[in-house]
């Protein structure tokens, strides 16, 4: 049966602005609009389940909340026996008692953190033999590389191939000027990269930034951080946010450093079952 993106989208956008946060991350629409063999679906007027290989995301329209639309979607979504993993954007109760149903436990929390465009950014530092620039189409197997060695231990973002970057640049919001990267000036290596992201004309975001484990303890995070807020700040947006996880101290507090704050509102949590 083929999936309804208009009716996906229809809710989805309902739930966001209902709930001040989106309930279908970028890796599911990516899948739905490119893969969507690779999605498995159950679908009725008030909500609608996604199940990418592990990955399930459900989403039930406001209007119809409380009236057990949730519990039978996730009835029919959620397999019998293996591996399972579930984000609720914002931490619903609800979420977590269908979670708990079906022997999924509470096993990450990200946050988002944010930043007023209005507050002064600090100049940036100079990196003797490095250079910073936008990104140039011969650089893509280098930020793939980059990348992988950068995000080794994380789930969604150490995936990342070719194909998956191909398919993040073919999206309307791509701009390679925003996307900027720390070359060596002795050798052309690529060092690290700071991938920014807007979503509408006020917002912006940190979407990824990766330092190559070689090119560690050199400054360039910070180095490359500023250069991204630097370049949304020129883009005119009012607000700047960013996702990490909560128990990432380091990365948490070089970005309260920065004026980025976190509120409770703003925590997203992954149910798992092994």
């Amino acid at each position: 049966m083929s999936i309804d993106l208009e009716l996906v989208r229809r809710i989805a956008d309902a739930a966001e602005e209902a709930d001040g946060a989106a309930p279908l991350d970028e890796a599911t629409w990516l899948a739905l609009r490119n893969r969507p063999e690779t999605v498995r679906s159950w679908a009725r007027d008030d909500g609608v389940a996604l199940l990418v290989g592990a990955d399930l995301t459900l989403v039930v329209h406001p209007s119809a909340r409380g009236r057990g639309v949730g519990t039978a979607l996730a009835a029919d979504a959620v397999p019998s026996s293996g591996p399972v993993e579930a984000w609720s954007h914002g931490d619903h109760p609800a979420a977590g008692r269908i979670a708990a149903r079906h022997g999924l436990e509470r096993a990450r929390e990200l946050w988002v953190m944010r930043r007023p465009a209005s507050l002064p950014l600090p100049g940036l530092p100079v990196r003797e033999g490095v250079t910073v620039r936008g990104y140039l189409a011969t650089d893509a197997e280098d930020v793939v590389r980059v990348n992988a060695a950068a995000f080794a231990a994380h789930p969604e973002q150490g995936a990342m191939d070719a194909a998956n970057l191909a398919e993040r640049m073919a999206e309307p919001w791509f701009d390679p000027a925003g996307l900027l990267v720390a070359v060596d000036d002795a050798t052309g290596e690529l060092l690290g990269f700071h991938w920014t992201k807007q979503h509408s004309p006020a917002l912006g975001e940190v979407y990824v930034v990766g330092i190559s484990p070689a090119a560690q303890g050199r400054g360039l995070g910070k180095l490359l951080t500023l250069a991204g807020l630097h370049h949304l700040a020129g883009k005119g947006v009012d607000e700047v946010l960013l996702y990490v996880e909560s128990d990432n101290a380091p990365a948490v507090a070089v970005y309260g450093g920065l004026g980025f704050e976190h509120a409770a509102r703003d925590t997203h949590v992954q149910y798992r079952r092994a």
